[in-house]
C-alpha cells in the first residue's frame, strides 16, 4: 500500500505540481533569459512534456501589451 501511495504521489508531482512550477518560471523569465538559461528552459519543457501536455488546455500565456510612450 505504501508503494502504491508513493507511486501516486510521484506521478502527481510529475504530471501536475512540477509542470505548474515550470509554467510560472517560464512566464516570469521568458523575455529576459540569457542563452544558457533559455537552454535550461528548453530542457525543462522537454523533461516535463507529459505534464505540460496535460495542463496545456487550461493555460493561455500571452505576452504583455507593449507600452508605447508618446
Amino acid at each position: 500500500m505504501i508503494v502504491a501511495l508513493l507511486y501516486l504521489t510521484l506521478a502527481g508531482a510529475y504530471l501536475l505540481v512540477l509542470p505548474v512550477a515550470v509554467l510560472f518560471y517560464l512566464k516570469l523569465r521568458w523575455y529576459v533569459a540569457s542563452s544558457v538559461e533559455r537552454t535550461f528552459m528548453y530542457f525543462l519543457v522537454f523533461f516535463f512534456f507529459p505534464g505540460l501536455l496535460v495542463l496545456s488546455p487550461f493555460v493561455n500565456i500571452r505576452p504583455q501589451p507593449r507600452k508605447i510612450e508618446v
